[in-house]
């Protein structure tokens, strides 16, 4: 069960305090973005049903027991947990054309890993005035400085494996 700290707009974090505080042995923080930082994601409560959100990235939770993979996004119309396989097929519908470019990739990080190297000061949910674009959660930024960035950047080597959608879902099968 999901921790109940929740704040729209920063799945990064709540992903976060949800690790932070769960018992599961073997889970993982899925990072999902592509190169050009503008991925599409079905099923998400924003959007209008059967319509994709678009986002720079997105995190959600995945655990792993008795050889089976589920996602946690409490952002998702899902249920909560939802077998992995199943998520990725409903989130991620074909596209094609110039639309490809909205592809996922994911960046699967250990619990500990994404623990001990995540940081959030929270500057990528400000205006250029210092405003908030989204209210911030009511806990304290997590950790020093700002890891964020090394994390969506699929390019840099923090923690965890880079995979595409076929290695994912050969992963979450296995």
């Amino acid at each position: 069960m999901p921790s109940r700290l929740y704040q729209p707009f920063y799945c990064e974090e709540n992903v976060w305090q949800w690790l932070d505080k769960a018992a599961h042995p073997d889970s993982y923080a899925l990072f999902i973005t592509n190169a050009i930082q503008q991925v599409a994601l079905w099923q998400q409560r924003l959007a209008p049903a059967g319509e994709p959100v678009l986002w720079d990235y997105h995190v959600v939770a995945v655990t792993r027991a008795a050889g089976r993979a589920m996602a946690w996004d409490r952002d998702s119309r899902l249920p909560l947990p939802h077998p992995l396989t199943g998520y990725l097929r409903q989130t991620f519908l074909p596209l094609a054309g110039p639309d490809v470019a909205l592809a996922p990739q994911f960046r699967l990080v250990p619990t500990p890993d994404f623990i001990a190297t995540f940081a959030s000061d929270r500057r990528h949910m400000r205006q250029p005035d210092g405003s908030w674009q989204q209210p911030p959660p009511p806990w304290s930024p997590i950790g020093t400085g700002h890891t964020l960035d090394r994390f969506v950047d699929l390019t840099q080597p923090i923690a965890g494996v880079v995979l595409d959608l076929p290695a994912l879902q050969q992963w979450a099968r296995s």
